[in-house]
């Protein structure tokens, strides 16, 4: 990947990794999922937003392949991944910038936006919902309509610890990984890549060792009243075909004060891969008209 790697000393004296390409007035600063992932999968927004004259920044969260990787629990909370990418903001130089969050990442955004939204330009909330219980439910409920045969069976791996194992995955993957996850034939080099190095020491005390369920300590995470308090435009995206529900994809936009919503209708969780002519079209234009004034914040 071309660009310019700059690693950001944090308070807490561990380090992470950033990587900025292209220059231009225009920056986003991206936010991948897990946690505990990687920027691996967010890889083609180079290819599609660089071009169009758009500074973007690639992001290793604490704990993440590229960054350090402490093996100090009580790092891994909401409250320290969101004071840490106001450090990365900081030690970038970045002020009135764009923010995207994908997945735990789009959580993230949402927090950030709440607590130093002053430094915002824009927010773009992809593929994510505004409380954990929201979208465990939904999860469960789009597993639960494959077929009868092959949620009793994943059910039964996960009830006796075989989850982790090979049959799972490959359940998972061709019924509900190609459905809901990435609707491609097989996964982009990218995504295996941020797959195999996830670090399940970041992923577990936040989200839970389940899953399709969060036993972790976001379980009981929830925004929903707290948007109408995010002031800076906002796009909240979604694939037609993610497990989330469209009706709190839509409830999102109606609480954001100063937002759109937009679907990319053969998209799903990855939808940067499996539609993503749709999906880059939206926030370009997102970008654009809030370049243009056409929507602007609403900062007192």
């Amino acid at each position: 990947m071309e660009g310019q790697t700059n690693i950001i000393r944090l308070s807490n004296g561990f380090h992470v990794w950033t990587r900025k390409v292209g220059e231009s007035p225009i920056k986003v600063l991206l936010l991948h999922g897990g946690p505990g992932l990687t920027h691996d999968y967010l890889e083609n927004f180079q290819e599609y937003l660089s071009p169009e004259g758009i500074e973007i920044y690639f992001y290793e969260q604490l704990g993440s392949f590229y960054s350090d990787q402490p093996d100090q629990n009580e790092l891994w909370n909401l409250e320290c991944f969101c004071d840490e990418v106001e450090e990365v903001r900081l030690g970038l130089g970045l002020s009135d910038f764009y923010l995207y969050g994908h997945g735990w990442g789009g959580m993230l955004a949402i927090e950030y936006a709440l607590k130093y939204g002053d430094s915002l330009k824009g927010l773009i909330i992809s593929s994510i919902t505004a409380s954990t219980k929201s979208f465990v439910k939904s999860g469960n409920e789009s597993r639960d309509a494959l077929p009868a045969e092959v949620v009793e069976k994943m059910k039964s791996l996960e009830e006796s610890g075989g989850s982790e194992g090979q049959e799972y995955e490959n359940l998972y993957w061709e019924y509900y990984g190609k459905k809901h996850i990435c609707r491609l034939d097989s996964k982009p080099e990218p995504v295996a890549r941020t797959e195999k190095r996830i670090n399940l020491n970041v992923l577990e005390p936040l989200m839970g060792d389940k899953e399709f369920d969060v036993n972790g300590a976001l379980k009981d995470w929830d925004r929903w009243e707290n948007l109408n308090d995010i002031t800076s435009p906002s796009l909240v995206i979604a694939g037609r075909h993610d497990a989330l529900y469209e009706e709190d994809i839509e409830e999102m936009g109606r609480r954001l004060p100063n937002s759109r919503v937009a679907y990319c209708e053969e998209g799903s969780l990855l939808a940067m891969w499996d539609d993503p002519n749709a999906y880059f079209k939206h926030i370009l234009s997102f970008l654009q008209d809030v370049e243009d004034g056409k929507i602007e914040s609403q900062k007192k």
